[in-house]
C-alpha cells in the first residue's frame, strides 16, 4: 500500500526529479562548515515559533480588557500553558540572536558575493520581518512594561522628516498606545508578518537551493589553484548534522524556559506612572542607546531627527550591500566591508551592554 501511494504521489508530483536532485546535492567541507548550520538552527526556531504561536491563539483574547487576563490564564490555568509561553518568548529572542550570528557569519564568510545577492537580500529582509515579530509581539501581554515601551519606541517613528506624524498614527491606530494600537499589533503579529515571511522565506530557501552553499575565498582560491574541497552528500549527511544542531538549540531552549520563566508582570494602565529602566528589546537596545546619547541639536537639526536617519541609511546599505560592494560583482569583496561589520558587532555588543547598565 506506501508502495502504491508513492507511485501515486510520483506520478502527480514528479518525486523521481527531488530525489535525484536530493541525492546529487552535496555541501562543501572546511574549517568554516559549522556557520553553515546557523541558518538551519534560525529555521529551526521559526518552525517553534509557529507551533507555539498557533498553541496560544487557542486562547488569547486581543483586546485591551481581557489581553492580560488571557495570558495570565494561559500561564496558571491552562496545562503546560506556562511551558508554551515561555518556550515562545525564549524562542522568539533566540531566533532574532540566531539571525544576527547568521547575518554575520554570512557577510564576514563574504558569501553575499556574486552570483548570491539576492540570497542575501532576502536574508536581510527576513532579519527585519524577525525583528517586527519581536516589536509587535511585545505588547500583546498588555502589561505595564510592554505598554510604556512601546509608547516609547512608536514615539521614534515620529523622529522620521514629513511622514513622522503619519507612522506613529498608523503604527498606534490613533495619537496614544490603546487598545486599537493592541489590535493592531496583533493582526500584524498574526498575519501581515507570517504572509510576509513565508514569502522572503520561501524565496530565500529557493535561492539556496539555486545557488548552493558558498565556500570563503581562502578556499575558492585553492580551488582555483587546482585543490579539491571535499563535499558531503546533502542527505543523508548534512541533513542529520544539521538536525543535531535543532537538538541542541532544543535542549538551550527547553533550560531557558524552565529555569529562567518569563515574567508577566502588572497589567498595563494608561495612567499609571512611567516606571523607571522602561527599555525595548535588547535588540532595539543599541539604537535606543545612542537616540538617548545624542545631544537635542547637531547643527541646527534634531538629535533624534539625525539618529533615525542614520539608522534608516545604515539599513539600505545592510540590505543593498552586494550592490555596493563592487568587488562583489567580480566574485571577491574588499577589506572595507569587513571593517564595518567588526564595528558594527562591536557597536551592538558594547551599546546593549552600556543600555542595560544605565537602566
Amino acid at each position: 500500500m506506501t508502495q502504491q501511494l508513492i507511485a501515486w504521489l510520483d506520478e502527480r508530483l514528479d518525486l523521481g526529479a527531488i530525489r535525484h536532485f536530493v541525492s546529487e546535492k552535496s555541501v562543501p567541507v572546511h574549517r568554516h562548515s559549522v556557520w553553515y548550520y546557523m541558518g538551519g538552527i534560525t529555521l529551526f526556531l521559526v518552525g517553534v515559533q509557529v507551533a507555539t504561536g498557533i498553541l496560544l491563539l487557542l486562547y488569547y483574547r486581543p483586546s485591551a480588557g481581557e489581553a492580560y487576563e488571557s495570558v495570565k490564564f494561559i500561564v496558571s490555568q491552562v496545562e503546560f500553558g506556562w511551558l508554551i509561553r515561555n518556550l515562545h518568548s525564549w524562542s522568539a529572542n533566540l531566533l532574532i540572536l540566531m539571525a544576527f550570528v547568521h547575518l554575520f557569519s554570512t557577510l564576514f564568510l563574504r558569501s553575499y558575493r556574486k552570483p548570491r545577492e539576492l540570497t542575501w537580500v532576502t536574508g536581510v529582509l527576513l532579519l527585519f520581518i524577525m525583528m517586527g515579530f519581536g516589536f509587535s509581539g511585545y505588547l500583546l501581554p498588555w502589561n505595564e512594561l510592554a505598554f510604556f515601551a512601546t509608547k516609547v519606541g512608536t514615539g521614534i517613528a515620529g523622529a522620521v522628516p514629513f511622514v513622522g506624524d503619519f507612522m506613529v498614527r498608523f503604527l498606534r491606530g490613533g495619537d496614544e498606545v490603546t487598545g486599537a494600537t493592541l489590535t493592531r499589533f496583533y493582526g500584524l503579529h498574526v498575519a501581515i508578518l507570517p504572509a510576509m515571511t513565508t514569502v522572503v522565506l520561501g524565496m530565500h530557501l529557493l535561492f539556496i537551493q539555486r545557488q548552493g552553499m558558498s565556500v570563503p575565498p581562502s578556499v575558492e582560491a585553492r580551488e582555483k589553484a587546482g585543490a579539491r574541497t571535499p563535499q558531503i552528500p546533502f542527505f543523508p549527511h548534512y541533513v542529520l548534522h544539521d538536525v543535531m544542531w535543532w537538538y541542541v538549540a532544543l535542549a538551550v531552549l527547553a533550560a531557558l524556559a524552565l529555569f529562567l520563566p518569563w515574567e508577566l508582570g502588572t497589567k498595563a494602565d494608561a495612567f499609571a506612572p512611567v516606571p523607571a529602566g522602561i527599555r525595548p528589546e535588547w535588540y532595539f537596545l543599541a539604537m535606543f542607546q545612542v537616540l538617548k546619547l545624542l545631544p537635542a541639536h547637531i547643527v541646527g537639526i534634531e538629535g533624534e531627527v539625525l539618529g533615525v536617519l542614520g539608522f534608516g541609511l545604515a539599513a539600505l546599505v545592510l540590505l543593498f550591500l552586494p550592490f555596493l560592494d563592487r568587488g562583489a560583482a567580480e566574485g571577491r569583496s574588499s577589506k572595507l566591508v569587513t571593517i564595518g561589520g567588526v564595528l558594527a558587532l562591536a557597536y551592538m555588543v558594547v551599546f546593549t551592554i552600556y543600555g542595560y547598565l544605565a537602566a
